[in-house]
């Protein structure tokens, strides 16, 4: 039987499918695992289970061993990934892509309502104990029937966020480095267009890019600059895509008029300056937090490691 680490704690029920052919070592242990345990868990293992929060790189490949074949992430994106140090290794990484698609596009949603329609405000008003009046002017936000979404990344969250604001009455407009199947664009009503255009006529903008240097604070303040003063940003891909400083100076400035925000530059610390303002709904990285979505993640990072350990192709490897 092969030696299979998991770095942290997951669904019970992958546990026990990969335990029905192999050694198992999970991490149980109240929060996240320290690196100097990690690496010396990993030690002569077959296989990495990893979750997004720890770091694989050339360091742990290493202190794992050349017997180590399978890198498999509980997550669809796999920015802790070192993949081109796995390649050097000839050790095979796999994500878990299309499962949480569903998840994370209610997230998504869920975020554009709430930075809109001001509800993260209201809510906060309600809890603080303050008094309050309905009036014809207290807490007016934005509709969102007959308003521009634009999608930057239009892979399955992108598209399904799409269905999403179809159903709210918005015009779609997407960026993405290739053009959707034309089916799809034509079910959605959706029209490719530069990232320059989108900015300037999206009165939503929801980021669903992956990340990597051509990512990177692919949002900074130029950006920010372009978009309609009216108009709002939900992130809900990977923080560092936005420059978290500049979205705040943006945000208190009225640039923009307000912000969503699932992913963070530096998580779990979010910027001070978005803590200290109205116009921003703050959530922490739920967006593929359901009972049935992280179990669906654990198994299929489950069936990609068996996969391999059985000398086969994974379901759903990187690259």
């Amino acid at each position: 039987m092969s030696k299979v680490v998991v770095t942290g704690r997951v669904p019970e029920a992958a546990l026990e499918k990969l335990r029905t052919e192999h050694d198992v070592d999970a991490w149980t242990g109240p929060g996240s695992i320290s690196r100097e345990e990690l690496l010396r868990r990993v030690a002569g293992a077959d296989a990495v289970v990893s979750l997004l929060t720890e770091r694989i790189d050339a360091e742990l490949l290493d202190a794992a061993g050349e017997q180590l074949k399978v890198v498999a992430n509980v997550a669809v994106g796999y920015d802790n990934i070192d993949v081109p140090a796995c390649t050097e290794r000839g050790i095979i990484a796999a994500n878990t892509p299309g499962v949480l698609t569903e998840a994370t596009a209610d997230i998504a949603f869920g975020l554009i309502l709430m930075a809109t329609r001001r509800l993260g405000e209201g809510e906060r008003l309600i809890r603080s104990g303050q008094a309050w009046k309905w009036g014809m002017f207290f807490l007016l936000g934005s509709s969102l029937q007959g308003k521009t979404l634009g999608i930057v990344g239009m892979g399955g969250i992108g598209q399904a966020t799409a269905r999403r604001a179809k159903a709210f009455g918005m015009e779609i407009v997407y960026q993405s480095r290739s053009e959707i199947d034309p089916a799809i664009a034509a079910e959605l009503g959706a029209r490719r267009v530069e990232l320059d255009e989108l900015l300037a006529v999206s009165d939503v903008v929801s980021l669903h890019c992956p990340y990597g240097p051509n990512t990177h604070h692919l949002i900074g303040a130029e950006q920010l600059t372009a978009m309609k003063d009216t108009a709002y940003l939900v992130n809900t891909a990977r923080g560092p895509i936005i420059d978290e400083a500049a979205l705040a100076t943006a945000l208190r400035d009225g640039v923009i008029a307000g912000a969503g925000l699932d992913v963070f530059e530096h998580e779990p610390t979010v910027h001070p300056g978005l803590l200290e303002l109205e116009n921003v709904a703050l959530v922490p990285h739920l967006g593929s937090a359901t009972v049935e979505t992280r179990t669906a993640m654990a198994m299929l990072a489950a069936d990609n490691t068996l996969a391999v350990l059985r000398g086969e192709q994974p379901p759903t490897p990187i690259g």
